[in-house]
């Protein structure tokens, strides 16, 4: 079957997915990864080829669009939407590359990129580019990556460079990349999420990037946050799933007339609902805004902040209708062939990522305050 082509195919061979994924989601836990046949089923969905544009004869999916996707995918394993929404980045990443330079690392669009942005590492300026060294966590997908993309602090002469000191991201050929099997965890485990470490590679100045800085093609993706606009496929998908399990295990053992399930499942639809319509909503907003010709500057303060907040909202709604609906469904949930135990494991897991954390609370706050975000990039800031 061909790769699709258009953002629409690519949804709908996510949506056909979905179930396939949910046969294997014990296995995928089991196997702390993503198996290399799942991986295969979804580049043949399209699902890594998401981030790129017409100009490398991409699909040219919406920020909204890729959501979906990443939400069908998630509604079937929690793991292997993560690792879409990670794997896909390929494509954003490129628009900060010379494009005759990301013509050269990624021949084919439908590549996987893993990797940690938080510079961790130590980038030593050499004639031509850097020599990086260092360590990362939670390289999600790493085990079936093709690049690796890795923040570091720079060196000069041994000594920092620049007061404060610069950082940049930096691209490794996944060969020259080691794995370090870390990924022992409470939930979202099939998502390989491993340290791992780069030790004395030269990286070339041209596989560098910075998210102030666009080389490639201009426009709604060609943005400092958009990597994380995303993410809150994942919260949603799963919290669907749990929803519509419980939904159809309370009508399959008769309990459609019992009060407490009545009430319960109603006010985790409703903050499902409002929670879902936030996150799209300020996307299809954000996108209007900049496929017009503006800029995120060009955002109200309140739609600015609208973004990391409903992404924020969506991870901890999804970790609170998973809760409740295990409390609803009692001793049943407790065993592990329950997708219950799974999903509540796996939301509690994604809820400890910086981005459902209070820092980002406080960088909405802040801006909109006037004072000082803890967490620019958030919001689309870079210094």
């Amino acid at each position: 079957m061909a790769v699709p082509e258009t953002g629409e195919e690519i949804l709908a061979r996510a949506q056909e997915l979905a179930p396939r994924l949910r046969e294997r989601s014990e296995e995928i836990e089991s196997l702390r990864r993503l198996p290399e046949d799942v991986v295969a089923l979804m580049r043949d969905a399209g699902v890594f080829r998401m981030g790129f544009g017409r100009d490398r004869g991409g699909p040219e999916m919406t920020s909204e669009q890729q959501t979906r996707v990443v939400e069908a995918l998630a509604y079937g394993d929690a793991s292997a939407g993560w690792c879409a929404m990670i794997g896909m980045d390929t494509g954003l990443y490129a628009r900060f590359l010379d494009p005759a330079v990301a013509k050269g690392m990624f021949p084919s669009i439908d590549m996987v990129t893993a990797g940690l942005l938080f510079p961790t590492g130590r980038a030593e300026i050499v004639p031509g580019g850097y020599r990086l060294t260092g360590r990362w966590q939670f390289g999600s997908g790493i085990t079936h990556a093709d690049w690796v993309v890795s923040g570091a602090m720079l060196f000069r002469d041994g000594e920092p460079d620049g007061v404060p000191q610069n950082s940049m991201l930096m691209m490794v050929p996944r060969e020259r990349v080691e794995v370090v099997d870390t990924w022992h965890t409470t939930g979202l485990a099939g998502s390989g999420s491993c340290d791992y470490t780069i030790t004395d590679v030269f990286v070339p100045a041209e596989h560098t990037l910075l998210f102030s800085e666009v080389h490639g093609p201009a426009g709604p993706l060609a943005q400092a946050e958009v990597h994380r606009r995303n993410m809150p496929g994942v919260p949603l998908g799963v919290a669907r799933a749990a929803l519509d399990f419980v939904r159809e295990t309370a009508v399959a053992k008769g309990r459609v007339d019992d009060y407490r399930t009545q009430v319960a499942l109603a006010e985790c639809e409703a903050d499902f609902t409002a929670t879902r319509a936030g996150v799209y909503e300020s996307l299809r907003r954000q996108w209007d805004v900049l496929s017009a010709g503006g800029t995120m500057n060009d955002l109200t303060p309140h739609e600015r902040a609208a973004l990391p907040l409903s992404r924020l909202h969506a991870f901890r709604t999804a970790r609170s209708i998973v809760t409740r609906l295990y409390d609803l469904v009692q001793t049943a949930s407790i065993y592990r062939p329950s997708p219950l135990d799974r999903w509540l494991r796996d939301t509690t897991t994604m809820c400890q990522h910086v981005v459902a954390q209070d820092r980002i609370l406080q960088t909405a706050g802040a801006y909109l305050l006037g004072g000082a975000p803890a967490f620019p990039l958030a919001l689309g800031i870079t210094r």
